[in-house]
């Protein structure tokens, strides 16, 4: 038993994994806006759908306009339509000239019981010319009473919606595969210094891994892209020199299988090794950048 804790250990964190990627909520979002366009002086109603909310059921919901650093305007008036939709009313103006500026705002909705809600510079407000409006509704400091609702939610965001859940699958696969071609690269490098069989067979263990890792990768990736862009596959600089990076460690499989020798099969393999990890990290961290 001893000897199979890992492997034990490992199955057990792969079941929580699915059961925490796949069962924890996201929280509250702002799925729809129906009046992005609000002027200084004269009374508004926007209409917001939510995700993932209990509007009806809440007792204490605010709403409010972030102005970026100026503070924030509370709504005049809030009327829940449904669990999921309400109506803001806003009489904004702001403490200085704008002329006929138009100054972006962020909508922030909160309630007890789902948290916050934000959708950044989603609102404009235009200003009338000369204008240098007091504003009563304008604070700087949120209220008190909206206080942090406890326990883990995947954050919402407009685009990604439940497929945020892949960032839990996609991105660990791909660090778990950085991590282990490093180890696979001690290794190769420990026998080329040694000839010790046991270091190359261990950074054969880590390659394959990884390499199992890395496919895993880019095909949660390529469903990301299906359900995020409509497409399985986009144009992606990053994801392409990605690819291209894997394609060169599955020819380091077709490499050791094409050598009979044990001793030739690990100096080459491991020397291709080398080649191979040297040759990743322009692909995937200084190509993307530079496009």
């Amino acid at each position: 038993m001893k000897k199979w804790w890992w492997k034990i250990l490992g199955v057990l964190l792969i079941i929580y994994t699915l059961i925490v990627g796949m069962l924890v909520p996201l929280k509250m979002g702002i799925n729809g806006i129906d009046n992005q366009q609000l002027s200084t002086g004269v009374t508004s109603v926007i209409n917001i759908k939510t995700y993932n909310s209990h509007l009806d059921e809440a007792k204490n919901i605010h709403a409010f306009l972030r102005i970026d650093s100026s503070g924030f305007i509370a709504a005049d008036n809030i009327d829940v339509i449904a669990y999921n939709e309400v109506a803001l009313e806003f009489s904004p103006s702001l403490s200085m000239p704008i002329g006929d500026s138009i100054v972006p705002a962020s909508l922030i909705l909160y309630n007890e019981i789902d948290g916050d809600a934000s959708l950044p510079r989603s609102v404009f407000i235009k200003g009338k010319p000369g204008e240098k409006a007091v504003a009563p509704n304008l604070v700087q400091e949120l209220p008190a009473d909206m206080t942090r609702v406890e326990g883990f939610r995947y954050p919402y965001r407009p685009i990604l919606h439940e497929t945020v859940r892949n960032i839990f699958f996609h991105v660990t696969l791909w660090m778990s595969m950085f991590i282990l071609l490093i180890a696979s690269l001690v290794y190769a490098i420990r026998y080329l210094k040694t000839r010790n069989l046991e270091d190359d067979h261990k950074s054969k263990s880590f390659t394959m891994v990884a390499i199992l890792f890395g496919v895993l990768g880019v095909i949660t990736g390529s469903l990301w892209a299906r359900f995020t862009w409509e497409a399985w596959w986009i144009s992606d600089v990053k994801l392409n020199m990605t690819t291209i990076a894997m394609l060169i460690y599955l020819a380091y499989v077709v490499l050791r299988s094409s050598i009979a020798d044990q001793d030739q099969q690990a100096k080459v393999a491991s020397a291709y090794n080398i080649f191979a990890f040297v040759a990743m990290i322009p692909l995937v961290f200084v190509i993307p950048r530079l496009m």
